[in-house]
């Protein structure tokens, strides 16, 4: 498979009254075609800002100060915004966090994916709205001329969420990105909207970047992962590989976090908070939150060491000691 997407080194700056601050920094990944990839972190990481770049849609004052965006063999940072307006929901689709604040309030749902379709297909209103239809049918709303008549306060979030897929999926785009999409829905909903993913990539051959905090979703749905903290990837594998073998400390931590079934007792949370951009410390960003901490871990950034071929650790130490 090739890449479909691949982010080389990015880095994401933000001038400050400190000077510059950078919420990404150095960060690599690759999506296939056809693959679904998981990008996950606590809030703060700066997954959604990966996201943005990748669609170059940073709001200023931040900027892409380092690193390269290829889609489809294509350098996005040397594309026209003509040329960008082509590939955006076209070719490179993405379904942002909040589905009912992220659809327009004052225009009914089919009225914006026939707006989308018409967008970059030529298409009349008659042949975008019958297109609309189709699409709600395919990701399973009921009742799809109801739908397409009703405004977003009239829907639930999971059917907005629903819609949202629509649009995104309306032209037929070989990358989807999904910003937390299953964030306040409830785990049924969850679940159906996991599987419906599912189904259309494997229809459509479509790939997804997956954005979520959530580990569970992670294993449900996605080939392989990257973990991401403080701006960097910290681990890189195969799904299995990483939930059988998380390595770096973070990622135990996050392991340790997530409600087992007939696990008993309170469930151990990671200490303190991801820092700030600006603020922070020296090395490891991880280090005063890390059970396996020592003095080396101030000196500079650990690079990304290759356990295996396909399992990438940014932690020199974590395969020394056992963590509490």
């Amino acid at each position: 498979m090739t890449d479909i997407l691949d982010i080389r080194g990015l880095t994401i700056s933000l001038p400050s009254e400190k000077g510059e601050v950078r919420p990404v920094e150095s960060l690599s990944l690759a999506v296939r075609d056809g693959e679904a990839v998981a990008l996950v972190g606590e809030s703060g990481c700066g997954k959604s800002l990966t996201a943005l770049a990748a669609l170059r849609l940073l709001p200023p004052p931040l900027k892409m100060s380092g690193g390269s965006v290829w889609f489809e063999g294509r350098d996005m940072g040397k594309l026209g915004e003509k040329e960008l307006c082509g590939i955006r929901g076209a070719r490179m689709a993405m379904v942002f966090q909040e589905p009912v604040a992220a659809l327009n309030p004052v225009m009914t749902v089919g009225f914006q994916i026939a707006e989308a379709l018409r967008a970059h297909k030529q298409l009349s209103w008659r042949e975008a709205r019958a297109r609309s239809m189709e699409l709600l049918a395919e990701v399973r709303l009921p009742d799809p001329s109801r739908i397409m008549d009703s405004y977003p306060h009239q829907l639930s979030g999971g059917m907005c969420q629903r819609a949202l897929l629509a649009m995104a999926l309306s032209c037929r785009p070989s990358l989807l990105i999904a910003d937390e999409p299953t964030t306040a829905l409830d785990v049924t909903v969850q679940a159906q909207l996991l599987d419906l993913l599912d189904h259309l990539r494997e229809a459509f051959g479509l790939a997804v970047l997956l954005i979520t905090h959530d580990l569970s979703v992670v294993a449900r749905f996605a080939q392989r992962a990257y973990v991401m903290y403080s701006g960097r990837i910290v681990e890189e594998a195969p799904v299995r590989e990483l939930f059988k073998r998380p390595l770096h400390p973070y990622t135990r931590g996050l392991m340790q976090s997530v409600p087992r079934r007939g696990a008993k007792g309170r469930l151990k949370a990671i200490p303190g908070a991801v820092p700030p951009p600006g603020m922070r410390p020296p090395g490891c960003a991880f280090g005063p939150r890390c059970a396996l901490f020592r003095a080396e871990c101030q000196a500079s950034v650990p690079d990304l060491l290759a356990v295996e071929p396909l399992h990438l650790v940014r932690c020199p130490f974590s395969m020394a000691a056992p963590i509490p």
